[in-house]
């Protein structure tokens, strides 16, 4: 198993034949399932996920708190890290943008807004239009690069760190939330639910299948922690680290990059 997960590229959907086709799949399913996503996130997670993004969020105080900051929330989706993110700043001049390549997740993040930690209305984020693996951003430009939940889906792992490292300053912060297997009976357990439920209730939710056959196939493919860490560690992060999330659903990557 851990020799075959070494040797995994990237995300491959089914029919996917290269980097290209696989990129244009994972486009083309999470814009079909657009409308509903939040819903199915929620539902399909028992609200967990929002536990998950604050979490990850306060995480990063340190820099989010700094009235210079320059962030890049990665495969943004519907924006909620990006939101998260945004309600632990403390000064209305930090940037944070929000990246994904489909434009349907970028409306519905556009729409959704934000409130902050009293419940007032933030200033509109920013979303841009873009592809992980070639961002149109310049180098050493940002103090922090998250991603929520899209990393997984990217069509080269290793590309998507260095690319993540690029745009990264010298003693910038990386942030990776993403899917885990847990172990024991637990992980038994959850490995049912996961793809056998989930794709069903998804399914129905959305009304298009192929997206929550995807999901565990895609997280199952996805290297291990231990592998993770060590491609961060390839691609110029120091002090790396995993932090297992609600008995290891789910984790939080992180590292510095290098100076």
């Amino acid at each position: 198993m851990e020799s075959t997960k070494q040797r995994v590229v990237g995300a491959a959907p089914a029919g996917a034949e290269d980097r290209e086709s696989a990129s244009r799949a994972v486009r083309e399913m999470f814009t079909s399932i657009a409308p509903r996503y939040d819903l199915l996130n929620h539902v399909l997670s028992f609200n967990i996920d929002r536990l998950w993004w604050w979490r990850t969020a306060r995480k990063f105080d340190p820099i989010l708190q700094r009235p210079d900051a320059r962030v890049l929330d990665l495969c943004c989706g519907t924006g909620d890290m990006a939101f998260a993110l945004r309600r632990r700043t403390r000064s209305a001049t930090a940037q944070i943008l929000g990246a994904d390549f489909s434009h349907a997740m970028l409306q519905r993040a556009a729409e959704k807004g934000g409130k902050g930690r009293n419940g007032t209305t933030l200033r509109p984020l920013q979303w841009v239009e873009a592809d992980a693996l070639r961002l149109p951003f310049p180098d050493a430009h940002f103090n922090l690069v998250t991603s929520a939940f899209g990393f997984r889906n990217l069509a080269d792992y290793d590309a998507g760190l260095r690319e993540i490292a690029r745009v990264l300053a010298p003693g910038g912060e990386c942030g990776i939330l993403d899917f885990g297997e847990p172990g024991g009976l637990l992980g038994q357990c959850y490995r049912v639910y996961f793809k056998k439920v989930l794709p069903a209730i998804g399914t129905v939710i959305s009304g298009v299948s192929g997206p929550y056959k995807y999901l565990p196939a895609s997280v199952e493919r996805f290297p291990s922690p231990d592998e993770m860490l060590g491609r961060m560690h390839q691609a110029a992060f120091r002090e790396v680290s995993w932090t297992p999330y609600t008995f290891g659903v789910a984790g939080l990557y992180r590292g510095v990059k290098s100076g």
